[in-house]
């Protein structure tokens, strides 16, 4: 089966006649993340701005042509990127065969044909067209997820499904975050966000969980029940790994999600201290300074997101993709994972009051690390632009 995707009837016709439409050349029966790999190239199309699917019957309508093999799993940067390069052909780097390509009308059959038939690009084609491999393609740099990787392009066979899925949701993560995101939680996650895909299950639905589970930990901390709370914490920081790598692998993202998901994680952290405070103070627990270690807490949290905020206003970079120091002390940064660490360590050890004074001592110093990366900045900026090392 070959899907097309028609363009979009606009208001200006003459840029909306020259839109390109999207072809899946051929069929596979392997479904990736619970669907067909014609549907997760239709998604992939459709987010890079080609819409309206139906069946490729050999008409090109006299519109270019975005030809897509079925037979193969594309990183979404390539079909995004190969939309926005006309006149290209795109092959695997290691065997030279075809796989996709963006022409116009008077290559489409032929080319099509091509991907449909051959495993070397003819001299007549490459006469004409750009022949590239996904590293000429696209930028190993990804900004939204901090990191530097090839962009994957896989065969796509009931024997490589396992490796396949494991290489997306490998893709999925965001390679600059904290230890507990980066180190523990990716096995589980990866089987999770597969059960949920298999079941329907969204990423909003993982996300309105996890919201729950905010509520249940802020109740258990208020009541004293640290450990009790502790858990729903830590199976909301689960949750909220699984949700955004559930969005991705499907290609289901959605500014509504990304607004639900990060508004979450934005403002839940301060009333999870506050209601911790609470506990203390309401089962006799003594704490030394309990008003400034709440203050300096809740405080050092704004400020560091304050931060945060103007080294990304002030440099247009974000503030832990700078340099490697700065990406490794991102893993361990008085944000909530690690101190979510500190305060379990010490209720385990029946010490919940000195859990926070840990908390309020490591965001004092946090602090006082990204001032001083701040003013670094600043100072490097004169001789040229801030650049994240992970873009060099």
């Amino acid at each position: 089966m070959v899907l097309e995707l028609a363009a979009d009837v606009g208001k200006d016709d003459t840029q909306t006649a020259r839109k390109p439409q999207g072809a899946i050349v051929g069929e596979s029966p392997v479904r990736l993340w619970g669907m067909t790999s014609a549907e997760r190239l239709r998604r992939s199309l459709v987010r890079s701005g080609i819409t309206d699917v139906r069946g490729w019957d050999g008409f090109d309508g006299g519109l270019p042509q975005i030809l897509l093999r079925a037979d193969w799993v594309f990183d979404e940067a390539l079909v995004r990127d190969l939309a926005k390069s006309p006149g290209t052909i795109l092959v695997d780097s290691r065997s030279g065969e075809p796989v996709a390509a963006h022409v116009e009308p008077a290559d489409a059959a032929a080319v099509a044909s091509m991907l449909g038939s051959s495993r070397v690009v003819p001299d007549e084609l490459r006469e004409r067209l750009r022949v590239v491999g996904p590293g000429e393609l696209t930028s190993t740099y990804n900004n939204a997820l901090r990191k530097k990787e090839p962009p994957f392009l896989l065969r796509l066979t009931p024997e490589a499904l396992p490796r396949i899925e494991q290489r997306m949701f490998a893709g999925s993560y965001k390679g600059v975050t904290d230890l507990v995101t980066k180190y523990v939680w990716p096995w589980p996650a990866r089987h999770v966000t597969k059960a949920c895909a298999l079941l329907g299950i969204t990423p909003n639905m993982v996300t309105t969980l996890s919201a729950v589970l905010v509520g249940i930990a802020f109740w258990m901390f208020w009541e004293g029940h640290f450990l009790l709370g502790l858990a729903a914490a830590w199976g909301m920081t689960f949750l909220d790994t699984v949700d955004g790598k559930l969005a991705r692998v499907t290609l289901t993202s959605s500014k509504w999600g990304n607004v639900f998901d990060h508004g979450i994680d934005l403002v839940h952290p301060p009333f999870w201290y506050w209601a911790w405070m609470v506990g203390l103070w309401s089962n006799g627990y003594d704490t030394l300074y309990p008003d400034l270690v709440f203050w300096i807490v809740v405080g050092g949290y704004v400020l560091q997101r304050v931060q945060e905020g103007v080294f990304l206003s002030v440099f247009k970079i974000e503030i832990h993709i700078w340099r490697r120091f700065d990406s490794f002390f991102r893993l361990i940064t008085a944000r909530r994972n690690p101190n979510l660490l500190l305060l379990t360590g010490f209720a385990v050890a029946d010490r919940p009051e000195w859990g926070m004074v840990a908390v309020a001592l490591w965001t004092l110093f946090c602090f006082g690390v990204h001032m001083v990366q701040i003013l670094q900045a600043l100072a490097a900026r004169r001789a040229g632009p801030i650049r994240s090392w992970l873009a060099s």
